[in-house]
């Protein structure tokens, strides 16, 4: 059974701890656990509970109200909310708590439920990446564990595999596009995501994965040449190795558009290159495919 502070609450749901304590002892919404020391210590469901309340609350409930709900009726007034596909934030905070419980059904019933309402394209930019953004400051802060992590990643990337698979059969232009990730970059969603795009538009597509050499991105090339390169830069290097990461890519692929996104290439956006393109939605990415 994993132990939580309130700290972890507080990052998680998004709720003060102030406000935490306030409605533990006016409301008695939750009853956490003792230490010897007085400490706060509070369970799974416990951290469940704080979530549904979380979504209630931030939804217009009054605490007074939510209070007075068992675990059982929060959970229903969550999945009436859910109903709303508009309301991105109820299915962002269902799949934390399905990573959580490790809870493969409830993930996979609120991304069907989205992909039939808004679509799959939609429900990957409107809902999956802002989740993944989520998970990624959990993570960095040490709140969830790495293997809740990469329950849910791999959980993802398995939809955007299959969805790959059924653009297999297109016929596609003569124009190639090589997808890579540099070394050491791992988080490869977002990859998955923009070659199934490009796939769609109907790019021919070489995806080398992750972390890969930049001699194997030269062989690579020289091989099949493409019309431009797709990678993304996720993971926080310092400000030296992004310069010379583009600094790189520009002097030994002088003549190649490289198309960028990741949370570490929007910090350096004034330092991009000419020929270099920022892209961080699918509308970006298919009008600059289209000039090339």
């Amino acid at each position: 059974m994993a132990v939580y502070s309130i700290k972890d609450l507080e990052k998680i749901s998004g709720i003060k701890a102030h406000t935490i304590r306030i409605w533990e002892r006016r409301y008695a919404v939750i009853e956490p656990m003792r230490t010897e020391t007085n400490i706060r210590q509070y369970t799974d469901d416990d951290l469940k509970r704080i979530l549904n309340i979380s979504i209630l609350y931030q939804n217009g409930f009054k605490i007074s109200k939510i209070a007075g709900l068992n675990n059982h009726q929060l959970k229903e007034k969550v999945i009436d909310l859910s109903l709303d596909h508009s309301n991105t934030n109820v299915q962002i905070e269902g799949l934390v708590v399905s990573m959580l419980e490790l809870n493969e059904h409830k993930f996979n019933g609120i991304l069907t439920n989205s992909i039939i309402k808004i679509g799959f394209e939609n429900t990957v930019e409107k809902i999956l990446f802002p989740f993944l953004d989520r998970i990624g400051i959990l993570w960095q802060a040490g709140t969830i564990n790495p293997a809740q992590e990469h329950f849910i990643s791999n959980l993802i990337r398995q939809k955007l595999i299959v969805a790959i698979d059924n653009e297999m059969a297109t016929e596609h232009r003569n124009k190639r596009i090589i997808f890579f990730l540099p070394e050491g970059e791992l988080h490869e969603i977002s990859l998955l995501f923009y070659s199934l795009l490009a796939r769609k538009e109907g790019f021919g597509v070489i995806y080398l994965g992750i972390s890969v050499p930049f001699t194997d991105l030269e062989t690579i090339h020289q091989i099949q040449k493409a019309d431009a390169f797709f990678t993304a830069l996720v993971n926080p290097p310092s400000n030296t190795d992004v310069k010379e990461k583009l600094e790189r890519y520009k002097s030994t692929f002088p003549d190649t558009p490289f198309i960028l996104t990741g949370l570490q290439i929007k910090h350096h956006a004034d330092e991009v290159p000419d020929n270099f393109y920022l892209v961080s939605c699918s509308r970006d990415f298919k009008q600059i495919i289209k000039k090339l």
